[in-house]
């Protein structure tokens, strides 16, 4: 578990960097927040049930848990914090449009973003009228340290770091991460979709020393879950309140919840197992391709996938969807 003792951490107030509307909110209350036991009559559910079959144990005719706490109690000892520090979110992307509507006011704020990175960054600010302002990664796709601190100003709220990256397949380093964040007064925001398959260590066990950062990590990559959309954010006690303050009142479902619960509870041998599986693939697609003379350069990867260059990338890009392989033109 993350200890909290560093002078940041005593210092830092999340009061300070949140719109004062989300302050001044108060939460919607669910009827399950009062309740989850018994017969309930109170949030006009049907009480003769679904209209279809389906696991007795769920009872798809009632509301879902809003906060799903014995749920984040698995996922907690799994990463190694507490299950107040963790937010759900109906994939990643749920949180990241949170942040933005929690910490930056529509046309006056700005994010910073360290292309080439993962789009839904720029989407979401620009869904929320907030601008964008680019630090690039270096030829290398590493962090430009003192790019991304000039670019920074008095209306940066938020910065995004993805690690390891999409496109990248890089991790960044975890002395790169504390840099940035022990000079930024905003919300230091790291995606790590990728993290299981990196040898870097995760950024939530900076957490106890940085609260100003925010984790984001996913079932989609590594636990093999994209179809059921659960992502989440990991961070201060007080950022995940003000995330659970504003999201939709049962925004994960119980077909979800149940399949993240049997993932924690009965898969993580099998979810080692395939990550494992994943790097030897890896590894051997990597052989292949340093064998074949029309590859120029294939980048470093910490993630499950690999960004390699070739000459006439598109048309080899299309000629292989055409043929019923499918990779990502870049």
């Amino acid at each position: 578990m993350a200890t909290f003792t560093s002078e940041k951490y005593a210092s830092f107030s999340v009061n300070k960097l949140a719109r004062p509307n989300i302050l001044e909110l108060t939460p919607y209350r669910c009827a399950r927040d009062d309740y989850s036991e018994g017969i309930l009559l109170d949030a006009n559910e049907n009480s003769i049930g679904p209209v279809v079959d389906s696991l007795p144990h769920l009872q798809l005719n009632r509301y879902p848990d809003p906060l799903h706490l014995e749920l984040k109690e698995k996922v907690a000892r799994f990463r190694g914090v507490q299950k107040e520090q963790i937010f759900f979110g109906v994939g990643s992307d749920e949180a990241i449009d949170i942040l933005f509507r929690i910490f930056c006011s529509p046309g006056e704020d700005n994010v910073v973003i360290t292309p080439p990175t993962y789009g839904m960054y720029a989407v979401c600010a620009k869904i929320n009228d907030v601008a964008v302002k680019i630090s690039p990664l270096t030829q290398t796709f590493d962090l430009s340290i003192p790019s991304i601190l000039n670019t920074i100003d008095s209306k940066t709220k938020l910065v995004f770091i993805c690690s390891p990256g999409n496109p990248t397949s890089k991790s960044i380093p975890t002395e790169d991460i504390i840099e940035v964040a022990k000079n930024f007064d905003g919300i230091l925001v790291v995606d790590e979709a990728y993290v299981d398959f990196s040898r870097t260590p995760s950024s939530v066990l900076l957490l106890g020393e940085y609260p100003n950062i925010v984790v984001l990590q996913t079932l989609s990559k590594a636990f093999g879950l994209a179809g059921i959309r659960l992502g989440m954010a990991i961070g201060h006690i007080d950022v995940i309140q003000l995330m659970n303050n504003i999201k939709a009142p049962y925004n994960i479902n119980k077909l979800t919840a149940d399949i993240v619960r049997k993932s924690f509870d009965e898969a993580l041998p099998k979810f080692h197992d395939n990550v494992n599986a994943i790097l030897v693939e890896k590894s051997f697609l990597l052989s292949k391709l340093q064998a074949l003379p029309a590859v120029k350069k294939i980048h470093h990867s910490d993630a499950n996938f690999l960004l390699f260059s070739v000459p006439r990338a598109f048309d080899i890009y299309k000629t292989m969807a055409d043929r019923g392989i499918v990779c990502r033109y870049r």
